[in-house]
């Protein structure tokens, strides 16, 4: 299954919090995403954070993974989970009805 988990900073990063967490940060955010664990991600345009599309058996499983990143262990991210999946009504399209 696949989950979107939406990240939002309560402020942006500061300089000492950069210094401290990024060198943790990106190494496990790229070992989840070499993994098969993270298929994208992003930064969000609107406010401090990150778009992960995860990979996942479960909802909890998503949050479980997302979980053991430094900056959401730090409480300094906070996560929205949502299970997203294929347009099921399309599918009315292929078989003629």
């Amino acid at each position: 299954m696949k989950v979107l988990a939406i990240g939002s900073g309560k402020a942006p990063l500061t300089d000492e919090q950069k210094q401290q967490y990024m060198p943790a940060e990106v190494p496990a955010t790229l070992k989840l995403y070499l993994d098969g664990k993270m298929e994208q991600f992003w930064f969000r345009g609107d406010v401090p954070g990150v778009v992960f599309l995860m990979n996942a058996e479960s909802v909890d499983e998503a949050k479980q993974t997302v979980g053991t990143l430094p900056l959401a262990r730090a409480g300094l991210l906070s996560f929205e989970y949502i299970p997203v999946g294929p347009l099921m009504p399309l599918g009315m399209l292929i078989q003629g009805k």
